[in-house]
């Protein structure tokens, strides 16, 4: 069958999934070059980088590189170290408060993705009882058309639940992806406030 026959055999429940994964590939594209845009140096490599810099007393130099490395803990490195100078409750607030901005950023229309993948298959479901409830009106008004009425209608029914499938599947396994990258991000972001604050504690010692 064509994709113009798909269409026509699954009726408007077939349009609505239609735009639910045209919707779920844009996002799901959208988040992976975000994430991987904003991966590009690991934590381990970039937080000797600023300990070497914070250890010689050079925080202007920190600070540049926080802003030269497009990272989520960058940016909460580069939120404490704009207050060096402040107390240290004040810097780790500041730094906490920017964890909180970075990790609502990451998850941005992730919940869009995972809505999709766990309602397409209802939709599906949906569209195939509503044909299938065709089907038998069809039967009813030509009762000579036997069983392939019934074969036919029930075939073209089922054609909704194959696209909620193709729907749902990619969207569950792209928002629990999201969802292990976003908690990867966090953990790293946890650290380098850690590890920020023992830098600076330690310098005042």
């Amino acid at each position: 069958m064509t994709l113009w026959q798909l269409l026509s055999a699954g009726g408007f429940t077939m349009y609505v999934l239609l735009s639910l994964s045209v919707l779920s590939l844009a996002i799901i594209i959208e988040r992976y070059f975000y994430y991987r845009r904003r991966s590009k140096i690991a934590r381990s490599a970039f937080i000797a980088l600023i300990r070497k810099e914070l250890e010689t007393g050079n925080a202007r130099s920190a600070l540049e590189i926080c802003r030269k490395n497009d990272t989520p803990f960058s940016s909460v490195v580069a939120a404490g170290l704009n207050l060096h100078g402040h107390s240290e409750v004040v810097i780790s607030n500041t730094m906490e408060r920017q964890v909180t901005i970075e990790t609502t950023n990451l998850e941005r229309f992730t919940s869009v993705v995972g809505t999709i993948g766990s309602t397409a298959v209802y939709i599906g479901l949906f569209g195939t009882v509503l044909g299938i409830i065709r089907a038998f009106h069809d039967i009813s008004q030509n009762t000579a058309g036997g069983i392939n009425v019934v074969i036919n209608g029930i075939a073209e029914a089922l054609v909704c639940t194959a696209a909620g499938l193709a729907v749902a599947v990619p969207a569950v396994i792209a928002y629990n992806y999201f969802i292990k990258r976003i908690e990867n991000f966090i953990t790293d972001m946890e650290l380098c406030v850690s590890e920020t604050m023992d830098l600076v504690a330690g310098k005042r010692k």
